[in-house]
Protein backbone atom coordinates (compact mmCIF):
# COMPACT_ATOMS: atom_id res chain seq x y z
CA UNK A 1 0.00 0.00 0.00
CA UNK A 2 3.04 2.17 0.76
CA UNK A 3 4.07 1.83 -2.43
CA UNK A 4 1.19 2.73 -4.37
CA UNK A 5 0.96 6.14 -2.05
CA UNK A 6 4.09 6.73 -3.68
CA UNK A 7 3.72 5.97 -7.01
CA UNK A 8 0.46 7.73 -6.65
CA UNK A 9 2.15 11.21 -5.61
CA UNK A 10 4.92 10.99 -8.20
CA UNK A 11 2.02 10.65 -10.70
CA UNK A 12 0.76 13.37 -9.21
CA UNK A 13 3.50 15.51 -8.90
CA UNK A 14 4.54 14.95 -12.11
CA UNK A 15 1.18 16.03 -13.54
CA UNK A 16 1.51 18.98 -11.69
CA UNK A 17 4.62 19.77 -13.49
CA UNK A 18 3.19 19.62 -16.89
CA UNK A 19 0.46 21.85 -15.98
CA UNK A 20 2.87 24.33 -14.91
CA UNK A 21 4.52 23.93 -17.77
CA UNK A 22 1.83 23.97 -20.42
CA UNK A 23 0.95 27.26 -18.48
CA UNK A 24 3.96 28.88 -19.21
CA UNK A 25 3.54 27.61 -22.73
CA UNK A 26 0.56 29.43 -22.86
CA UNK A 27 1.94 32.73 -21.67
CA UNK A 28 4.85 32.66 -24.04
CA UNK A 29 2.33 32.22 -27.16
CA UNK A 30 -0.15 34.95 -25.88
CA UNK A 31 3.38 37.41 -25.68
CA UNK A 32 3.77 36.38 -29.75
CA UNK A 33 -0.10 37.03 -30.68
CA UNK A 34 -0.62 39.58 -32.95
CA UNK A 35 -2.22 41.84 -30.27
CA UNK A 36 0.44 40.63 -27.68
CA UNK A 37 4.02 42.33 -26.41
CA UNK A 38 5.55 44.82 -29.04
CA UNK A 39 9.11 43.99 -27.83
CA UNK A 40 8.32 40.13 -27.70
CA UNK A 41 7.40 40.43 -31.65
CA UNK A 42 10.20 41.98 -32.81
CA UNK A 43 12.50 39.55 -31.32
CA UNK A 44 14.17 36.95 -33.48
CA UNK A 45 16.74 33.94 -33.09
CA UNK A 46 19.44 36.25 -33.61
CA UNK A 47 18.45 39.04 -31.16
CA UNK A 48 17.66 36.87 -28.37
CA UNK A 49 21.15 34.83 -28.96
CA UNK A 50 22.87 37.19 -26.47
CA UNK A 51 19.90 36.91 -23.92
CA UNK A 52 20.55 33.27 -23.54
CA UNK A 53 24.16 33.30 -22.83
CA UNK A 54 24.04 36.56 -20.45
CA UNK A 55 21.61 34.23 -18.80
CA UNK A 56 23.95 31.47 -18.88
CA UNK A 57 26.53 33.37 -17.32
CA UNK A 58 24.07 34.84 -14.67
CA UNK A 59 23.23 31.83 -13.79
CA UNK A 60 26.47 30.52 -13.15
CA UNK A 61 27.35 33.79 -11.12
CA UNK A 62 24.29 32.75 -9.05
CA UNK A 63 25.90 29.28 -8.32
CA UNK A 64 29.17 30.63 -7.42
CA UNK A 65 27.39 32.61 -4.74
CA UNK A 66 25.05 29.92 -3.13
CA UNK A 67 22.21 32.47 -3.80
CA UNK A 68 19.81 29.68 -3.99
CA UNK A 69 16.56 31.48 -4.65
CA UNK A 70 18.40 33.58 -7.07
CA UNK A 71 19.59 30.38 -8.77
CA UNK A 72 15.97 29.41 -9.58
CA UNK A 73 15.08 32.62 -10.65
CA UNK A 74 17.94 32.73 -13.17
CA UNK A 75 17.42 29.24 -14.37
CA UNK A 76 13.75 30.80 -15.00
CA UNK A 77 15.11 33.49 -17.10
CA UNK A 78 17.10 30.69 -18.89
CA UNK A 79 14.47 28.30 -19.28
CA UNK A 80 12.50 31.05 -20.72
CA UNK A 81 14.94 31.62 -23.83
CA UNK A 82 14.53 28.28 -24.73
CA UNK A 83 10.40 28.58 -24.47
CA UNK A 84 11.10 32.00 -26.54
CA UNK A 85 13.24 30.56 -29.16
CA UNK A 86 11.22 27.21 -29.46
CA UNK A 87 7.77 29.16 -30.00
CA UNK A 88 9.97 31.48 -32.74
CA UNK A 89 10.48 28.34 -34.35
CA UNK A 90 7.16 26.55 -34.21
CA UNK A 91 5.74 30.20 -36.14
CA UNK A 92 7.89 29.14 -38.24
CA UNK A 93 7.28 25.25 -38.98
CA UNK A 94 10.68 24.23 -37.63
CA UNK A 95 10.34 22.95 -34.34
CA UNK A 96 8.18 23.74 -31.03
CA UNK A 97 8.49 23.04 -27.89
CA UNK A 98 7.49 19.71 -27.49
CA UNK A 99 10.25 18.57 -30.18
CA UNK A 100 12.44 20.01 -28.31
CA UNK A 101 11.36 18.29 -24.68
CA UNK A 102 10.69 14.99 -26.66
CA UNK A 103 14.19 15.19 -28.70
CA UNK A 104 16.39 15.73 -25.12
CA UNK A 105 14.19 13.00 -22.88
CA UNK A 106 15.32 10.43 -26.00
CA UNK A 107 18.87 11.72 -26.32
CA UNK A 108 19.16 11.20 -22.32
CA UNK A 109 17.36 7.72 -22.56
CA UNK A 110 19.59 6.79 -25.17
CA UNK A 111 23.35 8.18 -23.56
CA UNK A 112 22.17 6.54 -20.29
CA UNK A 113 22.23 2.73 -21.57
CA UNK A 114 23.54 1.61 -18.13
CA UNK A 115 20.03 2.79 -16.80
CA UNK A 116 17.71 2.10 -19.28
CA UNK A 117 18.96 -0.77 -20.84
CA UNK A 118 21.72 -3.80 -20.54
CA UNK A 119 24.81 -1.72 -20.64
CA UNK A 120 27.15 -1.67 -17.59
CA UNK A 121 29.37 1.93 -15.94
CA UNK A 122 30.02 1.86 -12.28
CA UNK A 123 31.60 4.98 -12.74
CA UNK A 124 31.49 8.55 -13.81
CA UNK A 125 34.59 7.84 -15.89
CA UNK A 126 32.75 4.83 -17.70
CA UNK A 127 29.35 6.83 -17.75
CA UNK A 128 31.16 9.92 -19.98
CA UNK A 129 32.98 7.50 -22.18
CA UNK A 130 29.56 5.71 -22.73
CA UNK A 131 28.25 9.04 -23.70
CA UNK A 132 30.94 10.25 -25.65
CA UNK A 133 31.01 6.91 -28.21
CA UNK A 134 27.06 6.98 -28.33
CA UNK A 135 27.47 10.76 -29.38
CA UNK A 136 29.91 9.96 -31.69
CA UNK A 137 28.25 6.91 -33.80
CA UNK A 138 24.94 9.36 -33.97
CA UNK A 139 26.39 12.70 -34.76
CA UNK A 140 29.49 10.66 -37.31
CA UNK A 141 31.22 13.72 -37.89
CA UNK A 142 32.18 14.77 -34.38
CA UNK A 143 35.60 13.90 -33.31
CA UNK A 144 35.50 15.76 -30.11
CA UNK A 145 38.04 18.44 -31.35
CA UNK A 146 35.42 20.48 -33.19
CA UNK A 147 34.22 23.38 -30.61
CA UNK A 148 31.22 25.85 -31.77
CA UNK A 149 32.89 29.01 -32.92
CA UNK A 150 31.59 31.01 -29.98
CA UNK A 151 32.37 28.79 -26.93
CA UNK A 152 35.12 30.53 -24.40
CA UNK A 153 38.38 29.39 -25.27
CA UNK A 154 38.82 27.90 -21.76
CA UNK A 155 36.52 25.52 -22.22
CA UNK A 156 37.21 24.61 -26.23
CA UNK A 157 41.06 23.67 -24.33
CA UNK A 158 39.36 21.18 -21.77
CA UNK A 159 36.93 19.74 -24.34
CA UNK A 160 39.57 19.28 -26.90
CA UNK A 161 42.38 18.04 -24.11
CA UNK A 162 39.78 16.10 -22.77
CA UNK A 163 39.23 14.28 -25.83
CA UNK A 164 43.08 13.68 -26.58
CA UNK A 165 43.41 12.27 -22.98
CA UNK A 166 41.21 9.55 -23.47
CA UNK A 167 42.45 8.15 -27.02
CA UNK A 168 45.53 7.86 -24.43
CA UNK A 169 47.28 11.18 -25.46
CA UNK A 170 48.34 12.39 -22.39
CA UNK A 171 50.38 13.50 -19.23
CA UNK A 172 50.96 10.60 -16.66
CA UNK A 173 50.59 13.10 -14.52
CA UNK A 174 50.05 16.63 -13.04
CA UNK A 175 54.12 16.44 -12.55
CA UNK A 176 54.69 15.90 -16.25
CA UNK A 177 52.63 19.32 -16.95
CA UNK A 178 54.20 21.89 -13.78
CA UNK A 179 57.88 20.58 -16.14
CA UNK A 180 55.87 21.62 -19.40
CA UNK A 181 54.74 24.34 -17.98
CA UNK A 182 57.59 25.46 -16.85
CA UNK A 183 59.15 24.84 -20.35
CA UNK A 184 56.49 27.19 -22.09
CA UNK A 185 57.56 29.87 -19.48
CA UNK A 186 61.32 30.01 -20.61
CA UNK A 187 60.24 29.84 -24.22
CA UNK A 188 58.29 32.80 -23.54
CA UNK A 189 60.66 34.74 -22.02
CA UNK A 190 62.93 33.80 -25.05
CA UNK A 191 60.01 34.97 -27.97
CA UNK A 192 60.07 38.95 -25.84
CA UNK A 193 61.28 41.36 -28.18
CA UNK A 194 60.49 39.17 -31.26
CA UNK A 195 57.30 39.42 -33.66
CA UNK A 196 54.24 39.82 -31.93
CA UNK A 197 52.89 36.32 -33.90
CA UNK A 198 55.54 34.43 -31.99
CA UNK A 199 54.94 36.01 -29.02
CA UNK A 200 51.13 35.12 -29.12
CA UNK A 201 51.71 32.22 -29.95
CA UNK A 202 53.82 31.78 -26.82
CA UNK A 203 51.21 32.99 -24.63
CA UNK A 204 48.50 30.60 -26.24
CA UNK A 205 50.86 27.66 -25.40
CA UNK A 206 50.91 28.60 -22.34
CA UNK A 207 47.33 29.08 -21.40
CA UNK A 208 46.66 26.03 -23.06
CA UNK A 209 49.10 24.31 -20.62
CA UNK A 210 47.54 25.84 -17.80
CA UNK A 211 44.40 24.83 -18.49
CA UNK A 212 45.85 21.02 -18.96
CA UNK A 213 47.51 21.06 -15.39
CA UNK A 214 44.21 22.42 -14.03
CA UNK A 215 42.13 19.70 -15.89
CA UNK A 216 45.20 16.89 -13.83
CA UNK A 217 44.36 18.65 -10.98
CA UNK A 218 40.84 18.01 -10.74
CA UNK A 219 40.24 22.14 -10.58
CA UNK A 220 37.37 23.65 -12.80
CA UNK A 221 39.55 26.52 -14.48
CA UNK A 222 37.46 29.04 -15.75
CA UNK A 223 35.78 28.95 -12.18
CA UNK A 224 39.67 29.08 -10.35
CA UNK A 225 40.23 32.13 -12.99
CA UNK A 226 36.63 33.76 -12.09
CA UNK A 227 37.44 33.79 -8.82
CA UNK A 228 41.03 34.82 -8.86
CA UNK A 229 39.50 37.68 -10.95
CA UNK A 230 36.91 38.82 -8.62
CA UNK A 231 39.14 38.47 -5.41
CA UNK A 232 41.43 41.15 -7.07
CA UNK A 233 38.81 43.61 -8.10
CA UNK A 234 37.87 43.40 -4.42
CA UNK A 235 41.24 43.90 -3.13
CA UNK A 236 42.08 46.79 -5.92
CA UNK A 237 38.88 48.36 -4.94
CA UNK A 238 40.17 48.56 -0.98
CA UNK A 239 43.28 50.11 -1.96
CA UNK A 240 42.10 52.96 -3.57
CA UNK A 241 39.41 53.59 -0.67
CA UNK A 242 42.32 53.02 1.65
CA UNK A 243 44.13 55.27 -0.28
CA UNK A 244 41.80 57.99 -0.15
CA UNK A 245 41.20 57.79 3.26
CA UNK A 246 44.78 58.69 4.19
CA UNK A 247 44.04 61.64 1.60
CA UNK A 248 46.12 60.31 -0.94
CA UNK A 249 46.01 60.36 -5.39
CA UNK A 250 46.19 56.54 -5.85
CA UNK A 251 47.18 57.61 -9.11
CA UNK A 252 49.63 59.50 -7.77
CA UNK A 253 51.34 56.72 -6.20
CA UNK A 254 54.76 54.98 -7.27
CA UNK A 255 54.37 51.59 -7.31
CA UNK A 256 56.00 50.69 -4.29
CA UNK A 257 53.69 52.43 -2.26
CA UNK A 258 50.75 50.37 -4.26
CA UNK A 259 52.18 47.48 -3.47
CA UNK A 260 52.54 48.59 -0.18
CA UNK A 261 48.88 49.09 0.20
CA UNK A 262 48.36 45.61 -1.61
CA UNK A 263 49.90 43.44 0.59
CA UNK A 264 48.03 45.85 3.74
CA UNK A 265 44.91 44.67 2.30
CA UNK A 266 45.50 41.07 1.14
CA UNK A 267 46.67 40.95 5.24
CA UNK A 268 43.22 42.37 6.39
CA UNK A 269 41.35 40.55 4.51
CA UNK A 270 42.68 37.70 5.02
CA UNK A 271 42.45 37.92 9.09
CA UNK A 272 39.14 38.88 8.67
CA UNK A 273 38.31 35.42 6.46
CA UNK A 274 37.58 37.35 3.32
CA UNK A 275 38.90 35.53 0.08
Amino acid sequence: MDEEKVIMREENEAADLGTKFERLAEVMARLRSPDGCPWDLEQTPSTLARHLLEEAYETVDAIDGEDWGHVAEELGDLLLQVVFQSRIAEENGRFDLGDVIVGLTEKLERRHPHIFGSAVAETAEQVHRNWERIKSEEEGKDDGMTVPPGIPSVMAAQKIQGRAARAGFDWKDASGVIDKLEEEVEELRDSLGGPREHITGEIGDLLFTVVNLARHLGVEPEQALRQTSLEFAGRFREMEAEAGRRGLDFAGLSIDEMEALWIQVKEFRRGSGVG
